[in-house]
This record gives structure tokens, sequence and C-alpha cells, in this order.
């Protein structure tokens, strides 16, 4: 633990200073100090500037499975036991059609792009297919492959020295595997996604210096500069090395705990997102409706994030379908709207790519208890941004919403096209495993070419 302390201490009997001082190494990814974990990335690359200079990705994870039949594939041509009591309406695309219930989503439609067409998800409550193209299988959660954001931290490292490149925000639950914001795999915990939860804000703060007299503290300020003097030219400093020097970087620049605080955003631009709560939504065990997560996101993005993931709302309604979708789809409708214009409005759509989707779909044949069970066999997702085309649906499933019927797409034929977005070709990227092999990041390595 490294201590920085402020001028003209103070001391106590234990010889102590009573001045305020920042320590390096609270600071923990799974469970690892700060310096450990940037010591693993000492590949690393940064490209730091006051635009972004970056392409990134956030990932929303529906946790439960959202209706692919009730949201953007509706079969008003089904027997009643099918179609449910939805209506679809006309989008400012020609010929697309969703679920009522997303009316922001349907003004802005030439800014996103559906699949229904979707498959190759498991019947497996957990977020590991969405977060790495893999389920839980023999090797584990994951497969015992990295996430997208874990592969990218090891790929292409931080944008800034400040920043770490892989922030989940995912919530925790107790059904573990939906509160996976994505595992690092045969990588190691060094390049787990830091979680800005509750402990590990509390860690970030300066123990006891907020951020104003950070920004004032001219004293704490001209011994941050004699601590780095002494750490360049100091032989009995040799024994600070590299990485916990960009730790103390990530803890005296406080970019990431400013990105994370949204009460530097214009009310009004918090109001379009929505405020939600941090809650488990409908006090069930899966992700909270908190919009204010889709700002928080785009806030991390712009200071140099390189992958966001998120968890939204309890898809899993095997019961009350339709009572409960409508509040649930409007407030994603309001939080994914407001995110999407809000990267356009700053010109940040073709850098930063928008992923929602859910582990699988349901069955097309509501179930007595007026809901839909799990359906592994279709599903569907929804983009934006990274300059990916827009405006256009992508597949189709049979009259009865049942399979794909043309242009089936899998879960890793979506991944390929996001690392794509990342600068990333799956097709030649490897990254060496626990052995020193070299393994792809995914098994399926072509992007949808629609979306190029």
């Amino acid at each position: 633990m490294l201590s920085i302390l402020g001028q003209q201490p103070v001391s106590n009997c234990d010889g102590q200073s009573r001045r305020h001082f920042l320590k390096i190494g609270g600071l923990a990814m799974g469970g690892l100090g700060l310096p450990q974990i940037l010591r693993a990335e000492a590949d690393s690359t940064t490209s730091p500037g006051k635009s972004l200079s970056h392409k990134a990705v956030i990932m929303i994870y529906l946790s439960g499975g959202p209706s692919h039949q009730d949201m953007y594939d509706l079969k008003r041509e089904a027997p009643i036991e099918i179609r449910g009591s939805f209506q679809p309406i006309q989008t400012n695309v020609p010929g697309i059609e969703i679920c009522e219930h997303m009316p922001r989503l349907a003004k802005m439609m030439d800014k996103f792009a559906i699949i229904r067409s979707l498959y190759g998800g498991p019947d497996q409550h957990a977020s590991d297919m969405c977060m790495s193209g893999y389920p839980i299988g023999p090797g584990g959660r994951q497969s015992n492959h990295p996430s997208l954001g874990s592969a990218v931290a090891k790929l292409q490292g931080p944008a800034d020295p400040a920043i770490p490149p892989f922030i989940g925000l995912t919530t925790k639950t107790g059904h573990a595997p939906y509160s996976n914001p994505g595992l690092p795999g045969f990588l190691g915990l060094s390049y787990a996604p830091f979680q800005p939860d509750n402990e590990g804000m509390a860690n970030m703060r300066l123990n006891g210096i907020t951020l104003d007299q950070l920004r004032h503290r001219q004293s704490l300020l001209n011994s941050f500069d004699h601590f780095r003097q002494r750490v360049d030219a100091n032989p009995t400093m040799l024994g600070v090395d590299a990485f916990t020097r960009k730790a103390f970087d990530v803890l005296t620049s406080s970019k990431l705990v400013e990105a994370l605080d949204l009460d530097r955003e214009d009310p009004l631009l918090r109001d379009r997102y929505g405020r939600g709560s941090s809650s488990p939504a409908f006090g069930e065990d899966a992700g909270p409706h908190w919009m204010d997560q889709f700002l928080m996101a785009r806030r991390l993005v712009e200071v140099g994030v390189r992958c966001v993931t998120l968890s939204f709302g309890s898809w899993d309604r095997h019961g009350g379908n339709f009572e409960r979708l409508p509040e649930q789809l409007t407030k994603l409708d309001m939080g994914i709207t407001a995110l999407v214009e809000d990267l356009h409005a700053r010109g940040l759509d073709q850098d930063v790519s928008v992923i929602a989707w859910g582990e699988f779909g349901r069955t097309p044949r509501i179930n007595p208890g007026g809901g839909r069970d799990h359906w592994p066999q279709a599903s569907c997702a929804l983009l934006a941004g990274g300059g990916m085309r827009m405006g256009q649906v992508i597949g189709s499933t049979n009259r009865l919403g049942e399979v794909p019927l043309d242009r089936p797409i899998h879960y890793q034929d979506v991944f390929a096209t996001l690392y794509k977005q990342l600068g990333i070709d799956v097709a030649t990227a490897t990254i060496p495993d626990h052995s020193g092999r070299p393994q792809y990041l995914l098994d399926r390595r072509e992007a949808i070419r629609e979306l190029a």
C-alpha cells in the first residue's frame, strides 16, 4: 500500500501524519490490487486526447431472456394463443414495425438495427453468451473464454492511462450468472472488469479529500509532484515499479470518479434518460430499471473506457407477461433511445457501438399463466452506432416466431461484428492461453455483412 502524504505533516505518537493522504492499492478488481492489475497490462497502448480517440462498445444485458414476439417481431396474423395483446406500430423506417410500448424507438428506427433471427444460446439463465459469445460449458463460465471486454483490455489496453479499459456496471444478484459483467476466462483476474459498486467507489474516493479540495489544495498537488520526482530520480524509490505509478496516475487524475458523478450532467439531460432505481426490477432477482446506467455508460466511454457492460430489467416472464412488459418496455425505450440520441448529438455514433439483448427468446405459445417460457431456438437483438448501417431489420422467423426463417444470425456473428467495429480482426487476432497456445476469440469469425 503506497501512501502519499501532504507537506508539513503533524505527527501522532505512532509517527503517522494527521493530514489527508492517498493510498494506492485499495482500488481492486477481482481481489487484486490495482498495481497488480496494471502490471498484467504491460503491453497496453495509450491514445490520450481531448476528443474520443478510440472505439468503444456499450453492452446491455436484458437479464432473463426478452420476448422477441412482444418487442420487435410481433405476429399479428398468428392465433391468439401465439400473438398476445400488444399491437405493432409503424416506425420512421417504412416497412418496419415494433411494439406499441416502444414509441421513442419507433421514431428513431433509422438509428437502430434489429436482428430477428438470432440463435445459438442454450437454455441457460446467464449472461455468459451475451458477454462472450460462449455459454457455460465443461470449462466453466463462458467455457473459460474471455468476455469481449476482457479480450479488448488484453489486446488494446487502456485508451487513457488513468482509465480502466473495461468497466462493469452490472448489479449483483442472488442468481450469480445474471450478474456476470464479463468474466476474463483463461486471461485471469487481471483482466476482469473494474466494477464501481459501493465498495469500489469508496476505495476510489480520496480518503477524506473531496474533488474540489483536491483541485485547490496546492500543498497536496506539490506533494504529488515531489513524489513523481522521487520515483524518477531517487534510487531508494526503485521499488515503486511502473505499475504502481500507473495506479498512482489513476487516483491522482480523478477522471474516473468524475465520469461516474452524474450530478455533473444537466438535470434536463438526466431527465431525458430517466432516473430509475438500482433496486431489482419488480423486486425480482434480476437487473434493475436503472436508466442512470445508460448515461453513466456514455460518460465512461467518453473519458476512455473501451467496453462498458450493464444489466437492465427482469425479462423472465413465465407469468404476467402482458401486465409487466408495458412498464419494462417503456423504461428500456426511454433509456436506450436517450443514449443513442446523446451519442449522435455528441458525434460519437461512429465510434461507440451499442448492443442490447438477452440469453434466449420466449415460447411462441402463451402458457396458462399468461406468460412465455424459455425458448432458445430464436431470439432478438437491437444494435446502434459504431458506424454500422442502421435503419434495417436483419433476418426473420417463421409464421409463429418459432425458428429463424431466413438469414440466421448466431450470437458469435454479432461478436465478430462488434470486434470489427473496435478495430479487431477476429480472423487473425489470437490470445495465448495458460499453456501459451494462441486461441482465437471466436469459433465463428465472420462479421454480419448487412451492418458493414
